[in-house]
């Protein structure tokens, strides 16, 4: 029987056979997302048949007063908790939360995904590539639940640059291309005072804190504290609960590029990195407004159980976490919006009022003192 030696390129820790598959596992998945835009902005009318190459879309005769604009994130450092606990088809879910919920911020409509993976090495023979295969499974679902297609794709492998947990570490970035009409835009000076704050919840830490979780989770448990029991499962299932996408209900409610909402919507937080205050204040810095929040939702358990383990302030929780709050639509109808977010399957509820002065003060549900009101200034 012939043995293959394996090329130069492999012998360095590159062997594109491997790589050739597993481009072919997402470009796969990637075609599965087409169909979410067809008759729709961004409808796939020339896919080449090879996932790198670039995919033709549909934007002739866009009308006056149409603008887009592309995003950047990544899924963080919340790839080591899926490489910990060995399950990886979540992960995307993190990942296309943080471009499509951004995209909805000032009134677009997210509605094309590229993606960048970045991993120490895929090996020589096909061990990593049911890993791929998972991420790929995530992937089709996040951008159905987001309503987006997926146009491109970059596997690379970065050798000793790429360090994480375990044999497969990698990190995993992606740009979102977004459209809107000028008539959809929030400047932020369509809030007024007197809105409603709806908050949107959210179960986990999404793809943001993780520096602090991880620290304060290895500090108390030791570096397999992902195996610690935690209610009726593990911390590190209860650390990989996916990101709630909200940007395909959100577009639904305030309107898309070629639909019309159901609700009127002044402005809308994505809750992630500086928490709850410093992304309200972001988006009420134009009109000079503050927010007053009463009826926050309460921590995800797992938060509380960090933030007590750690000794952590609510002030510094909710500069740090979410908080339980995922997104804040900010609206002068705030019962028909949570009624439409529950027919998504979202929970909503009305936690506040803008004010007109300025900064954010909340009631606190964090561990430390429960209640308190918290004052931050812009």
């Amino acid at each position: 029987m012939d043995h293959k030696e394996p090329n130069a390129y492999a012998r360095a820790g590159v062997d594109v056979d491997i790589e050739s598959q597993a481009s072919k596992i997402m470009y796969e998945a990637s075609k599965e997302t087409f169909k979410n835009r067809d008759g729709a902005i961004g409808e796939i009318v020339a896919p080449f048949d090879d996932f790198a190459g670039l995919k033709m879309v549909s934007a002739a005769n866009l009308p006056e007063g149409t603008f887009f604009s592309v995003g950047f994130d990544t899924a963080g450092t919340k790839v080591e908790i899926a490489e910990r606990v060995g399950i990886h088809d979540t992960i995307a879910f993190d990942l296309f939360a943080m471009v499509c919920d951004d995209a909805v911020l000032r009134g677009g409509e997210p509605v094309l995904v590229g993606s960048n993976l970045d991993i120490k090495s895929l090996g020589s023979d096909e061990k990593y590539l049911p890993v791929i295969r998972e991420l790929a499974k995530g992937y089709v679902a996040a951008a159905a639940e987001a309503n987006v297609a997926v146009i491109n794709g970059e596997i690379a492998q970065m050798g000793s640059l790429m360090t994480g947990y375990g044999d497969f570490p990698y990190h995993w970035g992606a740009a979102c291309v977004w459209f809107a009409r000028k008539d959809k835009l929030f400047t932020g000076m369509e809030i007024k005072a007197g809105d409603s704050v709806v908050m949107l919840r959210e179960h986990g830490f999404r793809a943001n804190g993780w520096s602090l979780v991880r620290k304060i989770f290895g500090e108390a448990y030791g570096d397999k504290w992902h195996e610690k029991d935690f209610g009726e499962s593990t911390l590190g299932i209860a650390a990989l609960t996916p990101s709630v996408i909200y940007s395909r209900a959100v577009v639904a409610l305030h309107g898309g590029f070629q639909t019309e909402g159901t609700c009127e919507i002044h402005g809308v937080a994505h809750i992630t990195g500086g928490g709850v205050p410093e992304k309200m204040m972001r988006v009420l810095r134009p009109s000079g407004l503050g927010a007053k929040l009463t009826d926050l939702f309460e921590p995800p358990e797992i938060m509380r159980h960090a933030q007590t383990l750690g000794k952590v302030s609510d002030r510094d929780a909710y500069r740090a976490w979410n908080m339980g709050q995922g997104m804040a639509l900010i609206t002068p109808e705030p019962q028909k919006v949570v009624e439409e977010m529950q027919a998504f399957g979202i929970e909503a509820k009305v936690a506040g009022t803008i004010t007109k002065t300025p900064g954010v003060t909340l009631v606190s549900r964090g561990t430390e003192n429960e209640g308190q009101t918290l004052s931050f200034e812009v």
